[in-house]
């Protein structure tokens, strides 16, 4: 063992006499790290947490890729895109694709005695993954959904039926208008979901791809487009590059130039504001890493001037000046471990606590989502300790130069 780290270990472990000065300053050194760990490990878990609720919830609206002719890319309007089954087989054989599934989108109103509401309808078929609105399910079921006949089943929001006053079960009727007049459907609401992402629950409910083709007048193999999800978030952008190249830029037959674009570029205002949160969190762990280091460094001066005498003892037996230095910073690092070992307990101890039992609220309206998320990551907990001790250690070697100016003839009547 090296003599630096036997004479820390002893300091370290030195529990005799307990009015010395340096105990306190021990115990705030290492509450400090403790906090400022904590603090940090939480603050990356909320924000990684809440970044990937919300990206989530997107892209269970949207998928990952979106396929839809060039012009719907560029206008508001509802254009058709033939998406048969040799357009399918293409986009199902291109690498990193998991899943395709068509869609067609018309706007309506639905009515009841008392008020109405203009809203956008999603046709989707047998193949549309409905797990994302299973999940987000409050009331009734999400039906089958049919390309080859109308169930007249729809799923609305929990914020389109408290404004309509439904429920589950309940009939309701939709007007639509396009160039041949006004037609009317009678649906009803199958089921009803809260995803509480205003921008869509206030303006989105599904239907049958059978119905919104004809609602349009569309033939039997048009769409307003396809949904594609890919095997992992990471390979979006990936894959979005493959589809350039497989089929952006083809015709589907009548005329209708395909395009594509991943789910960043349908919403970036949405991912914009989420990647701003990464400021929050640098400039969080930065004032963390500063109160754990200029605690630690309070700590380590206090415990120099306390060991005066030990360090005038050990240069007059020979010890250099890197020597002691060296057990000083072993001394600071237990301390600091110790302490990343509590910041690290209490830290997981609240995240574990908080997706158990959603103590930690937030308002859905402001936030869109109902409960602080806390996601629990290992790699990165273990990350931010190694980066956390490295600086502190760096930190402090500084400091450690004071005992140079020690000298063993005054350190000896040192008091």
């Amino acid at each position: 063992m090296r003599f630096s780290l036997f004479i820390a270990k002893r300091i370290y472990n030195d529990k005799d006499d307990r009015k010395k000065v340096s105990r306190p300053a021990i115990v705030i050194a290492t509450t400090g790290v403790a906090i400022g760990l904590a603090v940090m490990i939480l603050t990356v878990a909320v924000v990684l947490g809440f970044k990937h609720s919300i990206r989530d919830k997107v892209m269970g609206f949207g998928c990952h890729i979106q396929v839809e002719d060039f012009i719907a890319f560029q206008r508001s309007d509802i254009f058709p895109l033939v998406v048969g089954d040799s357009l399918m087989d293409v986009m199902r054989d291109i690498e990193g694709v998991a899943h395709v599934q068509r869609y067609a989108t018309t706007n309506g109103i639905l009515k009841t005695d008392e008020d109405f509401l203009g809203i956008q309808f999603k046709g989707v078929g047998p193949e549309y993954d409905t797990s994302f609105l299973e999940a987000a399910l409050t009331a009734g079921e999400i039906p089958t959904f049919s390309d080859s006949t109308s169930t007249n089943n729809i799923v609305v929001s929990q914020a389109t039926a408290d404004l309509l006053k439904i429920e589950a079960g309940d009939r309701i009727f939709a007007y639509f208008i396009n160039n041949e007049g006004v037609r009317t459907r009678r649906f009803t609401v199958a089921g009803i979901f809260r995803t509480n992402m205003s921008m869509f629950d206030n303006s989105l409910c599904f239907t049958d791809l059978y119905t919104a083709r004809k609602i349009n007048g569309w033939e039997d193999d048009e769409c307003s487009g396809a949904e594609v999800a890919v095997g992992s978030v990471e390979e979006i952008e990936e894959v979005a590059d493959r589809f350039v190249d497989a089929i952006n830029r083809t015709s589907d037959g009548r005329g209708h130039v395909i395009c594509s674009r991943t789910i960043y570029e349908s919403y970036p205002s949405i991912f914009g504001w989420i990647d701003l949160l990464d400021i929050n969190v640098w400039i969080i762990l930065a004032l963390m890493v500063c109160l754990a280091g200029i605690t630690m460094i309070s700590g380590l001066l206090i415990i120099i001037l306390e060991r005066t005498q030990m360090i005038g003892v050990l240069k007059a037996l020979g010890a250099k000046n890197s020597t002691i230095r060296s057990t000083f910073l072993w001394f600071a690092t237990f301390i600091i471990g110790r302490g990343m070992l509590i910041g690290d307990a209490v830290a997981v101890a609240i995240m574990v606590v908080q997706n158990a039992t959603g103590l930690l609220k937030l308002d859905p309206s402001t936030y869109y989502i109902s409960k602080v998320p806390m996601e629990v990551d290992i790699p990165i907990i273990v990350a931010i300790n190694a980066a956390t001790l490295i600086i502190c250690v760096v930190i402090l070697v500084a400091p450690s130069f004071l005992v140079s100016h020690i000298r063993p003839a005054r350190s000896m009547r040192y008091e």
